[in-house]
């Protein structure tokens, strides 16, 4: 366990160092071609330096409530290490990962299991799509604006997105993707959304008729949010599920603002306006990057439904943990600008400063 820096300094730790490492990379984007070599073999060991640490980090945390969640998951681990049998209900994947883990590592491992579990995926997804660029992927995505919370609060959601998210990876390879999904519903079943807008998109590939719907959301959602709220409340999810959406703030989430979330909607149209950039303005042309800007249209378009829903934020999550892929995907496939480069760097530097600004200016 990592106890030599104050709890109460923990996650302002992790976002200065991330800052550090933006900041670097910025400053060299303007010196160095992203294509270089000598600039890849860098990347890849301050990427994989990243990724050590980062696990570490996060996976040896103290155990506490101040990580919100994580003091819950460790009294169910407890309840699994002392027998109590598996139940068949809640996220059975995830429960059934928990009991197995519960019988041969101690609860302190198992948080650094999952870290691995959860931080892992997302460079095996990155390494998948986009190969000596790898890093710049992998680094947008520990740079969002959700990602340490569902490392340490959200953790069955931020394990289900990861493999998720590695799953679309692997899209050319039917057998490990259904099974991936299989994995990541099981772990937490809104995983679903997700799993069916990919469905969708397999017959229907129109981008251009689902930005449409995207937008249409928001003024749907300004007249008659509270509709959508009770019936998807009322679609099965469960009972901790429905809470989101109907009662007061019960979980003692931080995130307890209610609401049209201009704030967010904002944020969320970051990958929409890049999507639109690049397939329409720019007539980039990439099948994958359309069925990846489609999937996010979708499942964002209903969170912009129940935006006005208390923690709001785990529902935007089942889009936003592929924000980072939909933004800088044909920067990593394609040149598009002279000095690219510098353009890669500032839209890192650009987007982690959402992070930094929610997550620590914010908060202090």
């Amino acid at each position: 366990m990592i106890d030599f820096i104050p709890i109460e300094y923990y996650n302002l730790f992790y976002y200065n160092f991330l800052l550090l490492i933006v900041l670097f990379t910025w400053i060299n984007a303007f010196g160095t071609p992203i294509t270089a070599i000598k600039n890849l073999k860098n990347k890849h060991i301050l990427g994989y330096f990243i990724l050590i640490v980062i696990i570490v980090y996060m996976g040896f945390r103290p155990i506490s409530f101040v990580f919100g969640d994580m003091g819950a998951y460790s009294r169910s681990f407890a309840s699994f290490a002392d027998g109590i049998p598996l139940g068949l209900g809640g996220d059975l994947g995830f429960n059934f990962f928990m009991m197995l883990c519960a019988k041969v590592m101690t609860v302190n491992f198992f948080f650094f299991v999952c870290s691995s579990l959860y931080i892992l995926p997302l460079y095996l997804a990155s390494k998948k799509l986009f190969q000596e660029y790898w890093f710049y992927s992998f680094f947008i995505l520990i740079c969002s604006f959700s990602f340490w919370s569902y490392g340490t609060n959200g953790i069955r959601n931020g394990l289900a997105t990861s493999i998720m998210l590695l799953a679309l990876a692997y899209s050319n390879k039917k057998i490990v993707m259904v099974a991936l999904m299989f994995v990541a519903i099981s772990f937490h079943k809104s995983l679903a959304l997700p799993v069916a807008a990919y469905l969708f998109t397999l017959f229907f590939k129109d981008s251009k008729k689902i930005l449409y719907f995207w937008i249409l959301c928001i003024p749907i959602s300004i007249a008659a949010g509270g509709f959508f709220e009770s019936l998807f409340a009322s679609l099965g999810f469960d009972d901790e599920r429905i809470s989101y959406l109907t009662s007061g703030n019960i979980n003692n989430d931080d995130f307890s603002s209610t609401g049209f979330r201009w704030d967010f909607l904002i944020y969320s149209a970051l990958p929409v306006y890049a999507g639109w950039y690049f397939i329409f303005k720019r007539k980039y042309k990439d099948i994958m990057y359309a069925q990846l800007f489609n999937i996010y249209l979708i499942t964002n378009g209903f969170w912009i439904l129940v935006i006005r829903a208390n923690f709001s934020n785990r529902f935007a999550y089942l889009s936003w943990f592929m924000m980072g892929i939909v933004i800088i995907y044909p920067l990593l496939k394609k040149q598009f600008f002279k000095n690219q480069h510098k353009v890669l760097g500032t839209v890192l530097a650009l987007y982690f400063s959402f992070t930094y600004i929610m997550n620590v200016i914010l908060t202090q």
